[in-house]
């Protein structure tokens, strides 16, 4: 017993030696990439401040950082000319977070049912490939004039653009399952039900997450495009008036606050996508579930 645990004292002293290692190394490896990442940026913003300090851009079409930034904290202390900024980034959040929510709940149903059945894939495709080739932002006016300029016609183009994206993951998530891990839980005695949550929707998962990134991008875009065709409230509808008053510094302060909140929103997919990936490496190997 005591050279047994003698011999394995140093392996296991190895190994978490290692484990620091690696860890070391990573953490090492994602501070190189934030240098990186913000070296990129000042240099970026400094051209861009230096250029229009100097009138080598003209600062009435390019504005400058200093000018953006300023303008944010103003909006932020004082308010826009059409409200409190919160108001209007709720608006836009709400409206954004809505599409995405249906738009995906819509495309997993779809992609799921056309996936797992060939009559319905054969019957309704060709509609689905027709409607995915029409460019879905010139929708925004009908939707306008149907429902409104209140929220709903914004959810309803958001959802038009985020829907195709997971839809057509989903339905290849489906189509890609292993076959073999469907034949061992039928002969387990899976119902459908049992298939599933536990075999299909699991193995289809990284598919379906995978267009999460991009999908909240387009909800976010259906949002700000049907507040500037038409609105009271938003981001967009604040572009549309800075654009009206050739404000080219609320322009670019809108675009600014817009990309906060797709960078925020997309490191929330992400960590969504890491939790839901290890969930599916459980599910995909508990066949007791099944059973």
């Amino acid at each position: 017993m005591n050279k047994s645990t003698s011999l394995n004292k140093p392996t296991s002293h190895e190994a978490i030696t290692r484990q620091n290692e690696m860890r070391k190394r990573a953490l090492q490896r994602r501070l190189r990439n934030l240098a990186l990442q913000v070296a990129v940026f000042v240099l970026l913003m400094g051209s861009w401040q230096l250029f229009a300090s100097l009138n080598w851009v003209d600062p009435f079409f390019f504005s400058s950082p200093k000018a953006i930034l300023l303008q944010i904290i103003d909006w932020f202390q004082n308010g826009t000319s059409q409200g409190p900024l919160y108001i209007h980034f709720l608006v836009t959040f709400e409206e954004t977070i809505l599409s995405f929510v249906l738009g995906v709940i819509l495309g997993v149903i779809a992609g799921y049912a056309l996936g797992m059945s060939e009559v319905l894939s054969v019957i309704f495709g060709p509609y689905i490939q027709m409607l995915n080739a029409l460019p879905r932002v010139v929708l925004a006016p009908i939707f306008i004039l149907w429902l409104g300029l209140d929220m709903s016609s914004k959810v309803a183009l958001g959802v038009t653009l985020t829907f195709f994206v997971v839809f057509f993951n989903a339905f290849q998530g489906v189509r890609e399952v292993d076959r073999t891990l469907v034949n061992n839980a039928l002969l387990l005695g899976a119902n459908k039900k049992q298939l599933a949550f536990h075999v299909i929707v699991p193995s289809a998962l990284t598919w379906i997450l995978s267009s999460l990134h991009s999908s909240f991008g387009f909800a976010l875009v259906g949002a700000v495009v049907g507040e500037f065709i038409g609105a009271t409230k938003g981001l967009g509808f604040l572009i549309s008036q800075a654009q009206g008053a050739f404000d080219t510094t609320g322009v670019f302060a809108a675009m600014v606050l817009l990309s906060i909140t797709a960078l925020a929103a997309d490191w929330a997919v992400s960590r969504l996508e890491k939790r839901f990936i290890a969930w599916r490496h459980v599910a995909g190997l508990n066949h007791s579930d099944i059973t």
